[in-house]
């Protein structure tokens, strides 16, 4: 199958600063593809060179096969969603979606035939002569969003579109985003800070950190193997242990704890016994004071700091005995766990299987974008 999208080689350089080094990849037709990343890693100078606001220093952009180097923002068969949306208050909803068709010169019964399906395929059948100052957060999005697509571009790009919307509506807007795309068909590429968006929404998602793409992949196999410490960290909630790594007269790899507490590790890569080593275990893969015929998995004493309730999300704060480490343990909500309580003393396990060790790397998160 055919790209819609394709980066090769893409640099971007702003004087002696690398923004964007060297970022290759595809997105396949149809495909919501989601850039994750911290502030100033590089994503929205990606995102602007794409669109053609930005020259690239190196490397193609081209869409289904099209170099586009030398093709201006508004001959790049390409629309791009701010999060500031930028409707045009003085415009209906109607006239805001026709806009970008009457600049093209389309025929009047053509506009009226595209606005009205795409009021249709965004769930707004009845909105068109709505003021847009009588719309809430969430319809707002979908007309910004009609309005990009009823110039039919071969990529929809979304630079963090819901970032100015409430907690709640975020949540919504997400699962909205998701059966949007995919009613319409119209590839996606979509930039975030937020890990819970990109992993909802998209098909592919690359984790970029300090100019460069870290990891590519569907979100379950970011979740559950990532290559780095960054992406461990980066994707999902994961707890960090330092240890140091040795070999057992069996030539088993063991991870020791601060505390003096040992366990047992996969090997991780192609390891080297040291001190220089971070353990990632998530809050669910723990389990609350394991039987003990749960043979093989690593135990830690710890005290509980406090209950962190949030219904089916809810949590336990823990500190490892002899330690000021954090940890944080999924709760499940049966009543088994009724018993705990601030200040109790506690058991978690995990089997070696579900965690994952990495050298140690304090990653950098640049100021510039």
């Amino acid at each position: 199958m055919q790209s819609a999208l394709s980066v090769k080689n893409l640099t971007k350089k702003f004087g002696e600063f690398t923004a964007v080094n060297n970022v290759s990849f595809d997105v396949e037709d149809g495909k919501f593809f989601s850039i994750l990343g911290p502030s100033g890693c590089g994503k929205t100078t990606l995102l602007r060179m794409i669109a053609g606001f930005f020259t690239q220093t190196d490397g193609r952009i081209e869409f289904r096969g099209v170099d586009m180097t030398d093709y201006p923002p508004n001959k790049r068969p390409v629309n791009l969603v701010f999060q500031s949306l930028a409707l045009f208050p003085m415009m209906n909803v109607y006239e805001n979606i026709a806009f970008g068709l009457r600049r093209r010169g389309e025929k009047s019964a053509v506009i009226d035939r595209k606005v009205k399906d795409l009021l249709e395929r965004v769930g707004l059948p009845d909105s068109g002569s709505k003021q847009v100052n009588q719309l809430s957060g969430g319809q707002k999005q979908r007309i910004a969003i009609a309005r990009c697509l009823v110039m039919e571009p071969t990529v929809l790009l979304l630079d963090e579109p819901l970032g100015a919307l409430d907690a709640k509506l975020r949540e919504h807007m997400k699962v909205e985003l998701k059966k949007l795309q995919l009613q319409v068909g119209t590839t996606f590429v979509y930039i975030t800070h937020d890990q819970s968006e990109a992993m909802v929404m998209s098909d592919q998602v690359a984790v970029m950190n300090a100019g460069h793409f870290e990891q590519v992949g569907s979100p379950q196999d970011l979740y559950h193997n990532p290559s780095s410490s960054f992406v461990a960290q980066f994707v999902g909630n994961n707890n960090k242990l330092h240890v140091a790594l040795r070999k057992d007269e069996r030539g088993a790899w063991l991870a020791r704890y601060a505390n003096g507490a040992e366990f047992s590790v996969l090997a991780p890569g192609e390891p080297t016994e040291g001190d220089a080593w971070d353990l990632f275990v998530r809050p669910e893969a723990m389990v609350i004071n394991p039987a003990e015929s749960a043979t093989g998995y690593n135990i830690l004493n710890v005290d509980v700091k406090a209950i962190l309730f949030d219904g089916g999300n809810s949590r336990l704060l823990v500190c490892p005995a002899g330690s000021s480490d954090e940890l944080v343990v999924a709760l499940p909500q049966t009543k088994q766990y009724d018993h705990i309580k601030a200040k109790d003393s506690i058991r978690i396990g995990w089997d070696p299987s579900k965690s994952v060790c990495y050298k140690r790397a304090d990653w950098k998160i640049y100021d510039e974008e």
